[in-house]
């Protein structure tokens, strides 16, 4: 009998110790967060993942609970040079190692060179997926050549009109040079 594991409720231990694996494409809009992101609503996007228990070898010599996450969604984002909907690919794979607190995360988390994660008997891996894709967000997402031109000046004509009507600060320390001292003695000779 093959055993069930759910993503919303994933236990972990049993996930890991049977080898399973765990694969769904899921709609962008099931992942309230990640759509929050988006420059635009993404109904047809998804989230392609795919999850792999297994357990390793610990120093001590007892099994280690470790998982392989694969996830990849294409998803519109603000393009930070024209402002419009850039497709930007998330892409994410990475291995995570279970611990038994988060004392114990804590305490390794400086010396270990792997995520980690509190071991669970109700893991949200889709609550996991989410914030790994989330972290995958470029600073700047922009098209490699935008479709629209990018305006590159102030198009505010209060601005422009204010910036015009103050004098130039050079134009105001010649005509000081310029200007002769009121008893009537040249300077500057």
């Amino acid at each position: 009998m093959k055993r069930e594991f759910a993503p919303e409720r994933l236990n972990v231990p049993g996930f890991t110790a049977a080898g399973a694996t765990l694969d769904a494409a899921d709609p962008v809009p099931d992942y309230a967060r990640l759509s929050a992101e988006l420059a635009a609503p993404a109904p047809d996007a998804v989230v392609n993942w795919e999850a792999s228990g297994e357990e390793r070898p610990g120093a001590d010599g007892k099994a280690v609970p470790w998982l392989h996450l694969e996830a990849e969604a294409v998803v519109p984002l603000v393009c930070q040079r024209c402002l419009t909907p850039v497709d930007t690919v998330l892409s994410v794979d990475r291995w995570f190692r279970f611990v038994a607190d988060e004392a114990t995360a804590e305490a390794q988390d400086e010396e270990s060179d792997e995520d980690l994660l509190v071991v669970s008997r109700d893991f949200d891996l889709h609550a996991l997926i989410e914030d790994e894709l989330l972290m995958e967000i470029p600073v700047m997402p922009v098209h490699d050549v935008c479709p629209v031109p990018v305006q590159l000046s102030s198009s505010d004509e209060d601005f422009q009109a204010a910036e015009e009507s103050k004098p130039n600060p050079f134009a105001v320390l010649g005509a000081l040079r310029s200007r002769k001292p009121e008893d009537g003695s040249e300077e500057g000779k």
